[in-house]
């Protein structure tokens, strides 16, 4: 292969993509969605309030009214004795948002039931904060029905609010706090990011290849340039697409965030993380659900422990940075090359898109295996189905990047870059024969049959 030829189709390939609206549309448009998504959520938390409820309570059980005590977001009002259809009928004359009815008292089970009647239906942090207090005060009531001196506040004393501190040994035996949430969330990203970047980038070969042999435009390029300098060159021109879009993303999504926070301010994302947290906590008690069991760190009181936010910038502290950006460049681009021959190898064999649904399943479920697998490694990254999903060339693209964060031997990193690099030059020269032979092909759907035997030939 001549080299001078490939650099002039790279060249070609890569200023054809850049110049075209679509790729500036994207390019502008996805670092204000990416910083959207991380800013939005926290920003609407810090400026949007809830209205606040005006609720009618009709106590018949006697033990709940004391336990709900108004808020800024929801009022009180006691009308226990008053006329409950009459309630219901006069609502909103009478000033109310809500009514909120609870049944006598059941001395047997010791319960009570409730319900509430609103124009509009009860937002789910009233629900919830509404259940919470009943359950709260039939608690209270079940604890002083067995007339035990002092246990309400033995009660109070066994329950538990224990938050486990966990930490990171280093080779030398230093210990490092840490929060395992974080490297779920890296290894998260990074799964996702190189599987979107890999399947979208190498559609865009597949895509570009079958635009220009419906076009016919491949036969006067053929007609210059060897068939398989042309699809190297082609590859290599959107990888290089892939890093400048990826690049100005970026730098573009920084600039954005940057922004926002000297708008709203820099601990903006910070002070929400840990409001939600806490909200999602309490909403889960009051769901009955332990959020220990979830794996979800819960706020302490105990301020002698580490508090949650000194675990996480420990942890972004130590996280192996040089190393994840190096192995997403190394994983990125010989995963990216890999599917990229085998896509360029599907565009060669058809003549519109429409035609390569049957050609590009067994391409592509490789790639949605191994983004499942980076699922599992999240819980488990040193499982067997993870290790070896790090291992086989197609899948260690995404498995590995999500292993990394956890700590993987060197070994193994080189061991699946070998492997990964000898089966990208094998399909890259399996793909090349094909496409010599496809991209030439005009008027005939081609089959999996078709594509052995052009294969095959010499």
């Amino acid at each position: 292969m001549n080299l001078h030829i490939i650099s002039l189709i790279v060249k070609r390939e890569y200023l054809t993509k850049v110049k075209k609206k679509s790729f500036l549309i994207i390019t502008f448009l996805a670092p204000i969605f990416f910083a959207a998504m991380v800013a939005l959520p926290s920003i609407l938390m810090l400026t949007t309030k809830e209205k606040a409820e005006h609720m009618a309570v009709v106590d018949e059980s006697g033990i709940v009214m004391p336990f709900l005590t108004s808020s800024e977001a929801i009022s009180y009002t006691d009308c226990t004795g008053m006329d409950v259809d009459n309630l219901k009928t006069n609502l909103s004359d009478l000033d109310f948002d809500v009514l909120l009815t609870i049944s006598p008292l059941d001395t047997v089970s010791k319960t009570v039931s409730a319900a509430t009647y609103s124009t509009k239906p009860v937002g789910v942090d009233a629900s919830e904060n509404i259940n919470r207090k009943i359950n709260d005060a039939i608690e209270a009531y079940r604890v002083s029905s067995y007339e035990i001196m002092g246990l309400e506040d033995i009660m109070k004393d066994v329950r538990s609010n224990m938050h486990m501190t966990t930490y990171t040994l280093g080779e030398d035996g230093s210990e490092t706090l840490s929060s395992s949430e974080i490297y779920m969330i890296v290894s998260m990203l990074l799964a996702m990011v190189i599987y979107m970047f890999i399947a979208m980038f190498c559609g865009m070969v597949m895509t570009s290849v079958i635009e220009e042999k419906a076009s016919r435009v491949v036969e006067v390029l053929i007609s210059s340039v060897k068939a398989t300098e042309l699809m190297f060159g082609k590859i290599i021109g959107v990888a290089l697409v892939a890093i400048t879009q990826f690049i100005l993303w970026i730098a573009l999504t920084g600039a954005i965030l940057g922004i926002v926070g000297g708008l709203f301010g820099k601990d903006i994302l910070s002070s929400a993380g840990m409001d939600q947290t806490a909200q999602m906590t309490e909403m889960m008690e009051s769901m009955g659900v332990d959020p220990s069991m979830t794996g979800m760190s819960i706020p302490t009181a105990d301020f002698s422990e580490p508090s949650e936010m000194e675990a996480i910038l420990s942890t972004v502290k130590e996280l192996p940075l040089v190393t994840l950006a190096i192995s997403f460049i190394i994983y990125f681009v010989l995963g990216y090359l890999l599917y990229a021959s085998l896509f360029a190898a599907i565009g060669s064999a058809v003549e519109n898109e429409a035609d390569t649904q049957q050609l590009q399943m067994p391409v592509t479920i490789p790639l949605l295996i191994g983004f499942l697998i980076a699922f599992i490694a999240f819980k488990s990254p040193d499982s067997p189905v993870v290790f070896w999903g790090s291992m086989v060339p197609f899948t260690s693209p995404i498995v590995m990047l999500a292993r990394i964060p956890y700590g993987v031997p060197v070994w193994q990193i080189a061991l699946s870059i070998v492997l990964l690099v000898g089966t990208f030059a094998l399909c890259a020269w399996a793909s090349a024969k094909i496409y010599k032979v496809g991209i030439l092909m005009f008027g005939k759907k081609s089959t999996f049959k078709d594509l052995w035997k052009w294969l095959k030939q010499d």
